[in-house]
C-alpha cells in the first residue's frame, strides 16, 4: 500500500487540519467532537442544514461546507459513521432559530446515529427534519443498508436546498423540497478497481485485471454484477439505461446530470462518459439542461465512476444556479 499518510489513525484528524488552514476563509473546524462549520454560523432566522458520513468520500460531506450549501458536516472516521455527539454538536452549531434539516444517505450507521442525534436535539428545544436519501438503482439492500443506498444526488440536494435555505424558506418547505430531489434522482456506479482503507492496508476487494463490478457501492460493496471488462460507451450505457428504466424519466424531460469520478479516474475518461451518456438520453428524448463532470463523490483510490441523473424542473433548476461558495463547488460569486 502506497499513501500519502503518516499514521493511519491520524488521517482524518490531519486531513480536517490541512481543511482548516485551506478553507479558513469559508469555514471553521471543531475537534473532539469534529465537524466542519460555516464560517458565519450561525445565521439568524435561517434554516441550518447538516449532512455527513465517513471520510474517504471527499470533497463530500466537507469540501460542500458554506454559502448556498451545508451549514456544518460531520465527518467520520474512513468509511464509518459519524457518531451522534458530532451530529448533535454541529446541530447545535448551525441553529439560528429557523431549525436544522439533517440530510442523510441511506446507510445504517448514518440513519441510526442522525435518529438519536436529532431526538438530543430537540431534546434541547431545536426544531429538526430528517430526510434520507436513498437514489442508488443498482441493488435493493446491500452490505451496510436496508432498502437503496444514498450516493450522487446527496451532492444534488445538498447543493439545492442549501439555495432554499439561504433565500429563507421555512423548514417545512426545505425538507420537502429535499424529498423532492430524492424522489426525483437516480443514480449508479461501477468500479474498474477496488480501493484501499488506511486501516485495512489492503484493498477492499478483489478485482481482477480483466473485470469490472457494475452496481458498485461508495465503500465498495457489491452491486448488480461482476463481469468481463468493456469499452466506456458499454459502461456509459448500462449505467444510463438502468437510471431512465427506473425513473421512469419521459419524452422531453430535462435532468441535472452528474458524471462523477469515483477518485482514481482521469477526467479525460470522464468527458468520454459524458459523451455517451447525453447521446443516449437524447435518443430517449432527455436533454441535459445542467451538468458537473469531476469528482464529487468519491471512494478513495478506487477507479470508476458513477451517473446520477435528476428531473428538472424550473424550481430546481433555479436553486441549481443560485449562488454556491465552498471548497468543493462554487459559482455565481
Amino acid at each position: 500500500m502506497k499513501k500519502l499518510i503518516n499514521k493511519p489513525e491520524d488521517v482524518v484528524k490531519e486531513e480536517l487540519m490541512g481543511v482548516a488552514l485551506a478553507h479558513s476563509d469559508l469555514v471553521r473546524v471543531h475537534f473532539d467532537p469534529d465537524y466542519v462549520v460555516r464560517v458565519d454560523a450561525p445565521i439568524a432566522n435561517k434554516v441550518g442544514i447538516v449532512s455527513g458520513g465517513g471520510s474517504g468520500h471527499e470533497p463530500m460531506h466537507g469540501g460542500f461546507v458554506g454559502m448556498g450549501m451545508l451549514d456544518a458536516a460531520c465527518p467520520g472516521a474512513v468509511f464509518t459513521s459519524p457518531t451522534p455527539d458530532q451530529m448533535l454538536e454541529a446541530t447545535k452549531a448551525v441553529d439560528g432559530g429557523a431549525g436544522v434539516l439533517h440530510i442523510v444517505k441511506n446507510y445504517t450507521g448514518d440513519v441510526l446515529n442522525f435518529e438519536m442525534a436529532a431526538e438530543m436535539a430537540q431534546m434541547e428545544g431545536i426544531e429538526v427534519a430528517s430526510v434520507v436519501i436513498d437514489d442508488d438503482v443498482a441493488v435493493q439492500n446491500s452490505t451496510w443498508t436496508a432498502g437503496r443506498r444514498g450516493v450522487g444526488t446527496t451532492v444534488l440536494a445538498e447543493k439545492i436546498c442549501g439555495a432554499a435555505a439561504e433565500e429563507g424558506k421555512s423548514l417545512q418547505d426545505v425538507a420537502e423540497l429535499c424529498r423532492k430531489v430524492n424522489g426525483w434522482g437516480r443514480s449508479m456506479g461501477m468500479a474498474l478497481t477496488s480501493c484501499t482503507v488506511p486501516h485495512a492496508g489492503k484493498p477492499t476487494f478483489d478485482l481482477p485485471e480483466d473485470q469490472m463490478e457494475i452496481g458498485v457501492g461508495i465503500h465498495g460493496e457489491p452491486g448488480r454484477e461482476r463481469m468481463d471488462l468493456k469499452t466506456a460507451d458499454e459502461i456509459t450505457e448500462m449505467l444510463t439505461e438502468a437510471i431512465v428504466s427506473d425513473l421512469p424519466f419521459e419524452k422531453g424531460d430535462h435532468v441535472i446530470a452528474m458524471v462523477n469520478g469515483m477518485g482514481g479516474t482521469p477526467l479525460i475518461e470522464l468527458y468520454i462518459v459524458y459523451h455517451k451518456m447525453v447521446q443516449i438520453l437524447e435518443a430517449h428524448g432527455i436533454f441535459v439542461a445542467r451538468r458537473l463532470i469531476g469528482n464529487y463523490i468519491t471512494s478513495l483510490e478506487m477507479a470508476g465512476c458513477s451517473i446520477t441523473l435528476l428531473k428538472a424542473d424550473e424550481e430546481l433548476l433555479r436553486y441549481w444556479d443560485a449562488p454556491v461558495k465552498t471548497a468543493g463547488l462554487r459559482w455565481g460569486v
